[in-house]
């Protein structure tokens, strides 16, 4: 942590960098800002996150059926681990997670308050598009596994070290070597993209000063994007990348389609009733034991079965959607259940929890679906 002054245009950028689990951090926003008594104010929040720090995430708000059928079930469970360790990690350090972003704009007076940061779905869209499936991989094994590990309190001296800005650079630097894609428009992308918000809250100005309120890890590469105009536009675009999932997804309708035909042809109707046999099998059963694994009802692993054979000929449909929705109707999640997601502090905890346990249902059926189709295709073509 720390203060970093840089001159821009004539006008005088003040930024501090912060931990955003750190109690020393709203001290120093606040002493910043009472010395600076500055023009604008600037502070690392999109729109969105902006309204989440000011107004506490209403998870009875939560729309279970919205998730479900909007595929964000996976997104939805990272985000609420994430979400829950950081307010975890705040809460040994007797503060929240962002206070020192609330500190600046309480603090920032008749100020104008600038959000710098880049929307957060347009981050997470572009961090997807560019990460292989490797690193996709090892981001949700992550989440899964290395961040929350039952049973075990924070350590105190990691907490120490995640708020000073040496070991807050060495960790992007490790993460620049394990996942640069995502290294890349984390916090690369972020850097310019800061630097442009601030360059455009001065435009036009002289003798301002700005206190911006930024991550510790961002303030070296911010202040090397100031020198220079940063044009932000190509920074917010998405674009839409062709898919090679979709094009394999809608391949396998065809294939299945042709492998059938070959069949009966060749080896007559009965080989064409074993692969019909087996599709149905295979598919339907590995999305049943995703199901169980996910704890799931009997009923919803029951419709997995019956679904998967179907929804994995259309790509537009998954058998997750279908045992998630029975799901949810079945264990008809309760206002508690609501409650009690702020404080999901662990793996297991999602699944004692009426409305993850159904998230997971849906996560755990698809990802059986795609196996049995990989394992249920190569079966078919053993028995030309």
């Amino acid at each position: 942590m720390g203060v970093k002054r840089v001159e821009v245009d004539g006008n005088e950028v003040v930024l501090v960098g912060t931990a955003h689990v750190s109690k020393r951090s709203r001290e120093l926003v606040r002493e910043t800002l009472e010395e600076e008594s500055p023009d604008i104010v600037g502070v690392e929040l999109d729109k969105g996150r902006r309204e989440t720090l000011i107004n506490e995430p209403q998870w009875q708000e939560t729309n279970v059926y919205d998730i479900i059928r909007s595929g964000r079930a996976p997104m939805f469970l990272a985000s609420l681990l994430l979400t829950n360790f950081q307010k975890r990690m705040g809460e040994e350090l007797g503060t929240k997670p962002g206070a020192e972003m609330l500190e600046a704009i309480e603090y920032a007076g008749d100020a104008p308050v600038e959000l710098l940061d880049r929307d957060i779905n347009t981050t997470f869209k572009r961090a997807w598009q560019r990460m292989s499936l490797r690193e996709k991989l090892k981001i949700l094994y992550s989440v899964l596994f290395s961040f929350l590990e039952e049973g075990e309190a924070i350590d105190e001296g990691a907490l120490e070290k995640l708020q000073e800005e040496d070991a807050l650079n060495a960790m992007l630097e490790e993460l620049a070597q394990e996942i640069p894609s995502v290294k890349e428009v984390l916090i690369d992308e972020r850097d310019a993209y800061i630097a442009a918000k601030i360059q455009g809250a001065l435009s036009g100005k002289t003798g301002a000063t700005m206190v911006a309120v930024v991550g510790a890890g961002h303030i070296n590469g911010i202040v090397s994007h100031l020198p220079a105009p940063v044009d932000a536009a190509p920074l917010e675009r998405v674009e839409r990348s062709r898919s090679w999932f979709k094009i394999v997804a809608w391949g396998v309708p065809v294939l299945l389609a042709a492998l059938l035909v070959i069949g009966f042809y060749t080896n007559g109707a009965d080989v064409t009733v074993k692969m019909l046999k087996a599709w149905f099998l295979i598919n339907g059963t590995l999305s049943t034991v995703g199901v169980i694994c996910a704890l799931g009802h009997p009923l919803s692993a029951l419709v997995a079965f019956l679904a998967a054979p179907f929804t994995s000929l259309n790509p537009t449909l998954a058998a997750g959607w279908f045992a998630g929705l029975t799901e949810a109707h079945v264990r008809k999640p309760k206002v508690r259940d609501f409650e009690s997601l702020g404080t999901i502090a662990g793996v297991t905890d999602l699944w004692r929890n009426k409305i993850t346990r159904t998230l997971l249902v849906v996560a755990f059926a698809n990802i059986g679906s795609t196996i049995g189709t990989a394992v249920a295709l190569p079966w078919i073509i053993s028995l030309l």
